[in-house]
């Protein structure tokens, strides 16, 4: 018997870890197109959509019976799974894979990760190594809980439109910011995007993501890292990675990165470039 790790769509896997997980995609909307996150709408052309488009998307949550589909497929073959999902403060993906988590006790552990992305991603890759030193997938389950509390997701963003967009700020706000060039710098705390500050300017925003990182708790480069962008393109994240080597120095090599999909990058934009991590204890 072997232990799985599911994960929905929004969780932003490293191309060269996404055949460790089961990938359970979401439904994304831009008017009346429908898609399948990840199936026949890749990030890159989510983008381009998001990019050309005058409403934000609408993503719908994976439902009881697709979970049910995939626990029955994983205990079918006398397996067990954790599965992480984004944070039910988002999504009501998480309550879905609960109701159907129900069919199979002591089969199916369902972890909220209380994060999203990139920040999702590096809780899932840390269940990886659980599963490798031997843990039990109750334990598994247990332990991802405890360790959800040490994740930090900070990013800056490029632009305070799509939060306009979103209605996330005043579009009086929006404007005042765009003529000042302020660059907010935002965390996700319990599934909600919260401004930490603002810069002017690209230069000034990496200084203050910098400095927000150092004061967060410090990386545990011990555990998993992950650096995001938004966009088609990541000229952004290398100026940033540029700027905040001496960050990434004690870990010896660049931290991962990877494209930031459809849920947050609905909400922030192109342009943005994040930072997911565990704090030092």
């Amino acid at each position: 018997m072997s232990i799985k790790i599911i994960v929905d769509s929004t969780t932003d896997i490293p191309e060269y870890l996404r055949n460790e997980f089961i990938i359970v995609p979401l439904t994304i909307r831009f008017g009346e197109e429908e898609y399948t996150d990840g199936v026949n709408l890749s990030r890159t052309q989510f983008y381009e959509k998001l990019i050309e488009s005058d409403v934000l998307p609408q993503t719908s949550q994976v439902s009881p019976a697709t979970f049910e589909e995939y626990f029955r497929k994983v205990t079918d073959n006398g397996d067990s799974a954790v599965v992480l999902t984004i944070s039910s403060n988002l999504s009501g993906t998480y309550q879905s894979a609960t109701i159907a988590a129900e069919e199979f006790p002591g089969k199916i552990y369902v972890v909220d990760t209380k994060s999203a992305a990139i920040g999702a991603s590096i809780l899932a890759q840390m269940a990886l190594h659980l599963r490798d030193e031997g843990l039990s997938v109750h334990e598994i389950a247990e332990k991802l809980c405890e360790e959800r509390n040490n994740l930090r997701v900070i990013a800056l963003l490029d632009t305070l439109e799509y939060l306009k967009k979103g209605g996330r700020i005043s579009s009086t706000v929006a404007f005042a910011g765009g003529l000042l060039a302020i660059k907010p710098v935002v965390c996700i705390e319990d599934g909600a995007v919260k401004m930490l500050g603002k810069a002017r300017g690209s230069k000034q925003g990496n200084n203050l993501l910098v400095k927000i990182i150092e004061e967060s708790g410090g990386v545990d480069f011990s555990r998993p890292v992950l650096l995001g962008y938004t966009g088609l393109s990541d000229v952004m994240l290398r100026k940033y990675i540029e700027d905040s080597k001496h960050l990434w120095e004690e870990c010896g090599r660049e931290p991962d990165s990877t494209l930031i999909g459809s849920v947050v990058g609905t909400h922030v934009g192109p342009g943005a470039v994040a930072a997911a991590f565990f704090k030092e204890n």
